[in-house]
């Protein structure tokens, strides 16, 4: 079994929440500690039962709340060797014993998963996202990634369910006001996927099992949640797969919770 809710998404804010009949664990902590009890509250489950938080990278909005949380609930902290020195520099206390060493292409069993760590290509010092494994079901977080490898095609495909970034749109991008470097790294191979290349990507990835994709941190000003969607379908309708009935498309959203789903 494999419960799962996008907390929080996009530019200003990440949090995943997943759950087996196990345990549970958190993806990243990017707001304050005030704004993931609340949102722990909309999904009626509690901090203080969680059994771990994984840690994607070090940017402020996937690690902004983490101290405050691993300190008052003493939770333990899963973070490859890179990510923590960075982290380290922003926060140095988190206590020792809290501080679990998970390096990219490793497997840990942790609250009921059998978790794959894998790096992704972003402005990040190590940046490394997760594949949950339990009871033949299969869930895939991919954001922050300038690009989808092959490697990373292979080892994601076929999952029950993905979160996977969305994240701009690529005309709104270069007419927008951010400065012609920001544009630049966004559209690197170190910066985001926009909505087209992803789209592209999760044709190769989709197979029968899967059912459900929720677009996820979706830029702030370079992108719409209906824009998001509906780039996506037109990819993956024309490459004969049925947004309608087969996979569906979820919203993210960087303040409401999505509803608990299980895979």
């Amino acid at each position: 079994m494999i419960k799962m809710s996008v907390l929080a998404s996009g530019s200003t804010g990440n949090a995943t929440y997943v759950e087996s009949d196990k345990g549970s664990l958190l993806v990243d902590v990017g707001l304050s500690g005030k704004k993931m009890v609340g949102l722990f509250s909309q999904i009626d489950r509690k901090i203080e039962d969680l059994d771990g938080i994984l840690v994607t990278h070090e940017h402020i909005d996937h690690i902004k709340g983490l101290g405050v949380l691993a300190r008052k609930y003493k939770i333990p902290v899963y973070a490859n060797e890179n990510t923590w020195k960075a982290i380290e520099r922003a926060d140095k206390n988190i206590p020792q014993d809290q501080k679990m060493i998970f390096n990219p292409y490793e497997t840990k069993s942790i609250a009921g998963f059998d978790i794959e760590s894998f790096n992704v290509s972003h402005d990040a010092i190590d940046p490394q996202f997760y594949i949950f494994h339990n009871d033949y079901k299969k869930l895939t977080m991919i954001t922050d990634t300038g690009y989808v490898s092959d490697r990373m095609k292979g080892m994601i495909h076929g999952s029950d369910c993905f979160v996977f970034e969305s994240n701009h749109d690529v005309d709104m991008l270069r007419m927008g006001r951010y400065p012609w470097k920001t544009k630049q790294r966004i559209l690197s191979d170190m910066g985001h996927v926009s909505n087209e290349d992803a789209a592209y990507a999760m044709r190769e990835v989709i197979t029968g099992s899967t059912k459900r994709i929720y677009l996820s941190h979706l830029s702030r000003d370079n992108n719409l949640k209906d824009l998001a969607r509906m780039s996506v379908e037109q990819v993956l309708n024309e490459h004969d797969i049925d947004t309608k009935n087969d996979v569906t498309l979820h919203d993210t959203d960087k303040e409401v919770a999505t509803k608990l789903y299980e895979l």
